[in-house]
């Protein structure tokens, strides 16, 4: 294969699975950890 596809490929594989991490810790179990600044100063 030719270093431009390998390349395109590798960074589509980087951001695939940085998307899909966001997305795991944002509404999967490690969400339950997450604390809302917004919830904490209520006026």
């Amino acid at each position: 294969m030719e270093p431009a596809v390998v390349l395109t490929i590798s960074v589509g594989a980087v951001v695939v699975a940085i998307t899909a991490m966001s997305l795991y810790t944002s509404f999967g179990p490690p969400s339950k950890q997450l604390d809302d600044p917004f919830d904490d100063h209520d006026d």
